[in-house]
């Protein structure tokens, strides 16, 4: 039993309208190509007017052209800026994806980390090999830290790099520890901003204030006076 157009396409319906799909049905009785083309192209005008939200997503033109085409019942000729096809693309079963059979030795630095290391074991200049292990490890303490919750020692930092690599990636652990080749650069950090303290609120013992009131509030001498006697 084949259903009729309108119960064939009840989502698109709900999404344009009924109007909508009937002036896109009137679309194949238009038998010139030309004008059928610049009504199909109001009739989208008219769908992003009365659907703004339509802009904001990926491939919005693409998406309305062939919602036109499948509420024309897949029957309009039109020249169309994008290919035209049906809604049973997005049917089909996608590929399955495959799952990596091979697990990372140590869990906190991943399989990204191996093969980079595979990488840095096939460079042939020794300056590169280690620049790029050095590059390696300081990586590796990253995420060492972002795993565990916890600062890790280049001591074994080391350790693991040479397990990961069979031996084949090996730094000097005085050198590293020495200069921090695993740290992470800190310089060219701008200076904290400091907010001035305003003038009144100084310590009046470092210079600032009124001096005179202050000494006059702590009884100063000078700024007392004594009390008269009466004559005898």
């Amino acid at each position: 039993m084949t259903l009729p157009s309108p119960y064939k396409h009840e989502l698109l319906l709900r999404e344009y309208g009924k109007s909508t799909y009937e002036l896109v049905q009137t679309l194949r009785t238009i038998e010139d190509k030309a004008e059928r083309t610049r009504r199909a192209q109001q009739i989208v005008q008219l769908i992003f007017r009365l659907n703004p939200s339509l802009r904001d997503q990926p491939d919005a033109q693409q998406k309305v052209w062939n919602h036109l085409f499948v509420m024309s019942d897949e029957d309009l000729d039109v020249d169309s800026p994008f290919p035209l096809h049906s809604l049973d693309l997005l049917a089909k079963q996608p590929k399955a994806v495959a799952y990596p059979k091979q697990s990372p030795k140590i869990r906190a630095y991943g399989r990204a980390v191996e093969l980079l290391i595979e990488q840095a074991i096939a460079l042939e200049d020794p300056a590169e090999r280690e620049q790029a292990t050095i590059t390696i490890g300081r990586t590796m303490k990253f995420l060492y830290r972002s795993h565990n919750k916890e600062n890790a020692k280049d001591v074994t930092i080391l350790k693991h790099l040479k397990e990961l690599s069979g031996g084949k990636l090996e730094l000097d652990p005085a050198q590293v520890e020495a200069q921090g080749l695993f740290e992470f650069a800190t310089t060219g950090r701008p200076a904290p901003f400091i907010v001035p303290q305003p003038r009144n609120d100084r310590d009046p013992r470092r210079g600032g204030g009124n001096n005179r009131r202050d000494k006059q509030r702590r009884g100063g001498k000078k700024g007392r006076q004594e009390p008269q006697q009466p004559p005898q």
